[in-house]
């Protein structure tokens, strides 16, 4: 005679390959799916090669690199403020203390509203020298300082390097606050990259624009999904205004990005 518990074993397991039996399978989880993920870099060249102006961009994700003209260099605008910000981040004296209340109110508007007035204000604290450093332990090799730091020299490579490497640049206590800061743009500047970054994918990114004009137009970005990254940078020269740079940007971001969602 068979004991209860043996009986009781056994009708679980009976049950168990039942429920397996009658349940459909599982589709795939989306994860392993993102992580094939490829840009669509010829769509992106095409239009990139159609549009007003000069066009560059880079991408990276899972340690390989695309791009269009990627080591051209450009007035870098305020792309530099969030070389400013890590800069910043990684002083000595700062990387492994509190931030103070007068630094986060220095810090926030330079990345959140772009301001102007606040990176003229970090530059001097950190000095010209700082950025250089950050550049070259970032293997940035197109960068050149200039004393109005909007002036300063970067390529849509060199972008798509720091931002692909954003989290290990931040120093680990203010990690979080960076990221936070870059994730957090104004609804007003959120334009380009912005409208096209898929669901699901958590954006931290950067303008920069000039006067406004439409000469300079650029945008830097990290996307993050769980372990997975995709960083890319598209940069603008020559756009009769403001609004064509915009959609330039929107252009490219959306042809790169396609199927990533």
């Amino acid at each position: 005679m068979v004991g209860r518990r043996a009986l009781a074993a056994g009708l679980a397991a009976a049950a168990l390959g039942l429920g397996a039996a009658a349940l459909p399978s599982q589709a795939p989880s989306a994860a392993p799916a993102a992580a094939r993920w490829a840009p669509d870099v010829e769509s992106a060249r095409a239009y990139a090669r159609q549009r007003p102006g000069q066009v560059s961009f880079a991408v990276r994700f899972g340690g390989r690199a695309w791009g269009l003209s990627s080591r051209r260099t450009a007035p870098a605008a305020s792309l530099v403020k969030a070389m400013l910000l890590v800069a910043y981040l990684r002083q000595g004296r700062v990387r492994s203390r509190a931030l103070r209340r007068a630094e986060r109110r220095l810090l926030s508007p330079m990345i959140r509203r772009s301001d102007d007035v606040a990176a003229t204000r970090v530059r001097d604290l950190v000095g010209t020298g700082a950025l250089v450093r950050l550049a070259r332990s970032s293997g940035m090799r197109d960068f050149r300082p200039s004393p109005v730091w909007g002036l300063s020299r970067t390529s849509a490579g060199d972008q798509a390097l720091l931002f692909a490497d954003l989290e290990r640049r931040l120093p680990p206590r203010h990690r979080a606050y960076g990221l936070a800061l870059l994730a957090g743009v104004v609804g007003s500047q959120r334009w380009g990259v912005a409208r096209e970054a898929p669901p699901g994918w958590r954006l931290h990114f950067k303008g920069g624009w000039g006067s406004g004009s439409g000469a300079v137009d650029h945008q830097s970005a990290q996307l993050r999904r769980g372990r997975l990254r995709v960083a890319l940078s598209v940069m603008t020269t020559g756009s009769p205004s403001h609004a064509a740079g915009q959609e330039t940007l929107r252009g490219v971001a959306a042809r790169l990005l396609r199927g990533l969602g």
